[in-house]
């Protein structure tokens, strides 16, 4: 049996090694010394991610444009639960909501389940098969529209997604 060689996608290996270089600059304050180490650190770095993790079909225009969406539901969800904490009556009515997932398995719904996880007011509560609970504060909120507006971001950073998601 012959084994199987993996083709090496060179996008994935030269972003990956742009990104682990930033962190080891940032995390040694920039000293030009320190890359005896960190050169050798970061091709191994490199080479053990692209091994336990392939290519994940990110786009990266998409990924930087999701930052933003991510910052400003953050910030709306943080003052949303800060108002309800100080708030004399603190109007809450949790609940646990399912949500059926679109995305493939894999990079696309890990990153999902845990970006809601870090909401404010939700947490990813279980995960079988394609329905994902999600536990929510007020039950009353808009939350169905928010996890597919979530999806949605979510699924057009990836290539290869479903049909469900626009491709741009």
């Amino acid at each position: 049996m012959k084994p199987t060689v993996r083709r090496i996608d060179w996008t994935t290996v030269v972003s990956r090694t742009l990104l682990f270089s930033l962190l080891w600059w940032a995390l040694t304050d920039g000293m030009a010394g320190s890359w005896w180490v960190g050169a050798p650190a970061v091709a191994g770095t490199v080479a053990i991610s692209i091994t336990l993790l392939p290519s994940s079909g990110l786009i990266w225009r998409k990924v930087i444009s999701f930052i933003p969406f991510f910052l400003w539901h953050s910030l709306k969800g943080g003052v949303d639960v800060a108002w309800r904490a100080f708030h004399p009556r603190m109007p809450i009515n949790p609940a646990l909501v399912e949500y059926t997932l679109r995305l493939r398995p894999g990079m696309p719904r890990v990153i999902m389940v845990n970006t809601v996880s870090l909401l404010p007011g939700t947490l990813s509560a279980d995960l079988v098969g394609e329905v994902l609970k999600v536990h929510v504060l007020d039950s009353l909120g808009h939350f169905p529209a928010e996890l597919k507006a979530l999806e949605q971001r979510v699924g057009c950073m990836f290539r290869d997604t479903t049909d469900d998601f626009p491709r741009r």
